[in-house]
Order: structure tokens, then C-alpha cells, then sequence
């Protein structure tokens, strides 16, 4: 059926391997963010630079970082961009085979430390479903006596092979805001890369594809109306950390996202699921 295999990185990072009759993948204790998807017979879906150097402590760049308990910067200053759940270490609480599906579930402990960025007493998991489809679910319940409210986002860096020849599709109907701006209408459904793109969109619909060189991917959501999609071209790909000054010729961001109005506010026991499907067409 497969196997599930916890191995160390030699930088010292904790993973999981993952092999069935139908995928290949590795997912890091260390944000639960899983680096590694390839279907049996078919290319990666997930895009990771090779400049990263996999040092504990840092986010991976690439695969699905996790963004939460906020998505970007802080309002406060100093606290950690895009959270701290992506540095911190998860617990692998189960994993249950079925049929040629495996289910791996993760949960997060707010340590005290992380009390400080996030002093509210929530339960947290990762929930991934490796298939032919990756399924990933960020799972949030309120075990307060009183409101919470997040952001959120799942960072899927894709492999797009050339970003020239990119297009991506889904987005008519939606509007976004990008570097402070807007929000824009979004009239056509087509969105093609020749600068810097960092947008947040909302009023988003369930589906979007990506039309690459090597293939088409798609990419689904539920319980979001909002995504962000990135690429930072070239002037900001100097400046990244763990990023090739040519990395963005073959990658590019869309994100499941609970942002700006599409933000969670949960009530006292409420829970919330956000799930992102992808697969090759």
C-alpha cells in the first residue's frame, strides 16, 4: 500500500517520507510544510530553491510554508512576518492508509515562548492527503471562551518551467490589491507575468489553472475567497535570502488564503477548515 518513514535531514531538520503506488513525498516536522510532492509517472508539483539550505529555524523556500496565526506583516512590530507556525515543530499525531490514499495529520503546541506572539488558547492542525491529488487542510478551532481572529494562507510555490510562458486563468470577476493599491477589478480571467506581481485577491472564485510549458496545473479551494499570487521578478530576487537571482524565471506563488475581508473570525468552540487541492490536469 506504502510506506511512511521518519528520516533526519543532514542539517538536522526532522521529515517524513511518503511512498505509495501513486506519489512520492516529504513533509518537515519543522512547519509542517511539505517540500516534496511528485505523482507516479508525472513531474513535481511543488517548486523549492536550490539555494535553500534546509538550516532549522528558517522557513523552507519553497513547497507549502504555512502563514499563520497572520498572513504578511505584523501590526506589531517586531513580531515575525507571516507567523510563527512555518519555524516552529510540529507533532505527526496519526496517519491512516486507505485504500492507495495516505492521511497525515499534524498538530501544533503553543509553546510559551509563542504565547507571547499569540496569547489565545487555539487548537491548530495540518491535515495532508496524498494521492494522485495533494490535499492539504489548515485546521483552526476556537477553545476560547471569547472571538479570535486570523489571517492565513497555505504559500504553494509551483514549478512553472518559464515564467514568459506562464499564464494563469480563474480570476475574472475577483478583485486585488498589490503593493498597498486598490482594490482593482479583475474583467479578464487571464493573468500573464512580465514584472513584480504580488497581489491579494478577494471575491475570488473556487478554481484557478496554471498553464505551464511542461503542463497544466490546477489548483482548488475551499471555505476561501481570497489567494494571493506571486512572483518577484527580478529586483526583488536579489534581495531575497535563500533565493537565486534567477529563481523567478521558474516559479511562481498562488496561495489559499484567509485574508483581508475573507479573514476567520471565530467564535468561542467555532472551527474552521482551509483546504487547497492540486493536481495536474
Amino acid at each position: 500500500m506504502g510506506s511512511v518513514t521518519f528520516k533526519k535531514h543532514p542539517n538536522g531538520l526532522d521529515y517524513v517520507e511518503v511512498n505509495t503506488r501513486l506519489c512520492q513525498a516529504r513533509i518537515f516536522l519543522q512547519g509542517a510544510q511539505i517540500d516534496q510532492f511528485t505523482p507516479t509517472n508525472k513531474a513535481p508539483l511543488l517548486w523549492v530553491s536550490d539555494a535553500d539550505d534546509y538550516q532549522p529555524g528558517n522557513g523552507i523556500r519553497g513547497g507549502i510554508p504555512v502563514c499563520w496565526p497572520w498572513f504578511g506583516m505584523s501590526d506589531v512590530e517586531g513580531f515575525p512576518q507571516h507567523g510563527f507556525a512555518r519555524t516552529s515543530i510540529w507533532s505527526l499525531d496519526s496517519v491512516n492508509m486507505r485504500d492507495e490514499l495516505i492521511d497525515l495529520v499534524f498538530s501544533l503546541k503553543i509553546t510559551k515562548p509563542n504565547k507571547h506572539y499569540w496569547p489565545h488558547d487555539t487548537e491548530v492542525k495540518m491535515l495532508f492527503t496524498l494521492g494522485e491529488t495533494l490535499s492539504v487542510s489548515l485546521l483552526n478551532r476556537n477553545t476560547t471562551n471569547y472571538p479570535v481572529t486570523l489571517t492565513q494562507a497555505l504559500h504553494t510555490y509551483f514549478p512553472i518551467g518559464d515564467i514568459h510562458q506562464l499564464s494563469a486563468s480563474g480570476f475574472s470577476g475577483s478583485k486585488y490589491i498589490e503593493f498597498g493599491e486598490g482594490p482593482f477589478e479583475q474583467s479578464q480571467d487571464e493573468v500573464t507575468f512580465d514584472k513584480e506581481t504580488d497581489r491579494v485577491y478577494t471575491n475570488l472564485s473556487a478554481v484557478q489553472t496554471l498553464q505551464t510549458p511542461n503542463g497544466v496545473i490546477e489548483i482548488s479551494r475551499e471555505n476561501s475567497h481570497s489567494a494571493v499570487l506571486w512572483n518577484p521578478w527580478i529586483d526583488k530576487s536579489i534581495r531575497l535570502s535563500r533565493f537565486n537571482a534567477d529563481d523567478y524565471l521558474s516559479m511562481v506563488c498562488l496561495e489559499a488564503a484567509n485574508v483581508l475581508e475573507d479573514k476567520l473570525q471565530l467564535a468561542p468552540g467555532e472551527s474552521h477548515t482551509l483546504t487547497t487541492h492540486i493536481r495536474w490536469v
